[in-house]
Parts: C-alpha cells; sequence; structure tokens
C-alpha cells in the first residue's frame, strides 16, 4: 500500500480502538485487559522479529523504548481506561485527549526544535473545536464521574501520550520498528500489570464480545494501528502526524452510530468538517523543519 494512505488508515483504525474498548469493559477490569493485551501483542511481534532475524536495540535503545512504552501505551490507556471505568463520560474524556495535537506541538518544538507556522497553529486550534462541537452533546457536566481524580487521570493520559510520541521521534526512531514495539509493550504491560495487582479484584466474565474485542484491539489496533503511527512518527514532523487525532472523534461517532444506534446530529457532522479543515490546515504541502531524529 503506498504511504501516503497510511494516515487515513491509521485515523480509521485507531478510531476502533474506542468501540473494541466498549465491547471488552463490562467483562474485565480496565489494567487487567490491558495488561493481557500488551503480553500478546509483545509475544507475537516478539517471535516476529526472532523469525525474521532483526536486531534488538542495545541497554540505552532498548530503555528509551520501553520508556516511550509506558507513556504510549501504559499511562496513556491506562488512565483513559481507569477514568471512564470510574464514571466519566467517554466524551469528556475524549474532549480532554483533544488537546494531545496541541500539547504534542509544544513539546516538539521545544525538545524536537519543530517550527510551528502560524497556519499550522491555526489548524490545530480550528481542529480541536472541531473535535469539541463532535464531543459535544454526549458531555454531561453534571455526571457523578466528573470527579478530580477522573478528570486529573484525563490529564495524565494527554500528557502521557503527547511526551510519548515526542520521546518516540527523538529516541527511538533509529531502532527495529518490530523490536522497539515489542519492547514498547513489555514495558506497559508490566507497568499495567503492576496496578492491576495492586487495584483491581481480577474478576473476568469470559463471554464472545470480550474474546472479540481482544482479538480486535491485540491485531489491529496493537499490531496495525501503532506500527502505522511508529512509520508516521518517524517519518515527519511529529506535531503533523499529532493532529490526525482530531479525525478520531468523528470516525468513532460514525462507528457508533453504524454499530450501537448512537445519535448523530447534524451539529456533529459540521464538527467532523471543522475538524477536517484543521488537519487539512496542519498538514499541508508545505513542510515543517526538524531537526534529524537520533
Amino acid at each position: 500500500m503506498p504511504v501516503r494512505y497510511f494516515p487515513a488508515l491509521f485515523v480509521l483504525l485507531w478510531a476502533t480502538g474506542f468501540i473494541g474498548a466498549r465491547y471488552a469493559m463490562p467483562y474485565m477490569e480496565p489494567f487487567l485487559f490491558l495488561t493481557v493485551r500488551f503480553a500478546i501483542a509483545a509475544a507475537i511481534l516478539g517471535t516476529w522479529v526472532v523469525v525474521a532475524g532483526n536486531h534488538w536495540p542495545s541497554g540505552r535503545g532498548a530503555m528509551h523504548a520501553i520508556i516511550a512504552g509506558c507513556l504510549i501505551h501504559g499511562v496513556y490507556l491506562g488512565a483513559v481506561f481507569w477514568a471512564i471505568h470510574r464514571g466519566l463520560p467517554a466524551g469528556m474524556s475524549a474532549l480532554v485527549v483533544g488537546l494531545q495535537p496541541l500539547i504534542t506541538a509544544l513539546i516538539a518544538g521545544v525538545v524536537l526544535g519543530e517550527k510551528i507556522q502560524p497556519r499550522h497553529w491555526a489548524g490545530l486550534a480550528v481542529g480541536f473545536i472541531g473535535v469539541a462541537m463532535v464531543l459535544w452533546p454526549k458531555l454531561s457536566i453534571a455526571a457523578d464521574g466528573i470527579t478530580p481524580a477522573t478528570v486529573g487521570a484525563s490529564i495524565l493520559s494527554v500528557l502521557a501520550i503527547s511526551a510519548g510520541t515526542v520521546w518516540q521521534k527523538r529516541f527511538v526512531g533509529t531502532i527495529d520498528l518490530k523490536a522497539g514495539t515489542t519492547l514498547q509493550y513489555i514495558g506497559a504491560g508490566v507497568l499495567t500489570g503492576l496496578f492491576s495487582l495492586l487495584f483491581e479484584t481480577h474478576t473476568v466474565i469470559w463471554a464472545a464480545p470480550l474474546g472479540f474485542a481482544l482479538f480486535w484491539l491485540v491485531f489491529v489496533l496493537s499490531i496495525g494501528a501503532v506500527l502505522l503511527l511508529m512509520v508516521l512518527i518517524n517519518q515527519g514532523a511529529v506535531s503533523k502526524v499529532a493532529s490526525l487525532f482530531y479525525l478520531v472523534p468523528g470516525v468513532t461517532a460514525l462507528m457508533a452510530y453504524m454499530l450501537f444506534g448512537e445519535t448523530l446530529t447534524l451539529f456533529q457532522l459540521c464538527g467532523m468538517v471543522v475538524a477536517t479543515l484543521g488537519v487539512a490546515l496542519s498538514t499541508g504541502q508545505k513542510r515543517l523543519a526538524t531537526l534529524p531524529s537520533r
């Protein structure tokens, strides 16, 4: 498949993750589910590395990959799943996570030296407005789940994935893609496994939806979508890649409408158009100056 189709494919696959999580959460606690998911993905990718004869990174490279994995997968997904499990409306969580492209652009400017031009900042701002329009009908300010702890977890998640994206670009770009991602999942799995041991009961209700969700999130998300994300990060400006996340809530809303019969209003459809415009402004043909990754 031509590389130019990677961004669209990534957005489509990444959006299915929220649908898969909806299937899984009634049957398994969030940290345990993520630990199992990361362990299976690491085993599959690790076997692939060995069979293909790829090289494992050095000690320092492996540590950088593990740190990136803890941030991008462990802290980000763990905090989001925990907050939703504790009652935070998914729309509110998604709106907070929608700040990710802006925060990533700020960090990338400082750490990587990416020059963020005015039209790029405008695109990031327009994209966030579009995300807010898509999610606005789903927000419930009076919900019981909106507490300092759940909101704080959402803020932690967006800071983690923003920092992890920049860490991946800065320190992990030269590592073999499959080997690096395997180490990321090992680090993330150890982190979520520790939290599961400390805070969960490990109750599991075995059912077909859980099996489907686990299969989908491992193969389509943890392997397919994440490998695409790593390729996009390594080949492009981090701030431009991050802006693609603005398209995810709209695509997810369309999927939820088709699969679960959730409402989809004209206002939300307009929000999707606005978010798409923001991404177009942020990822136009004019290249951004970046420092080479190490």
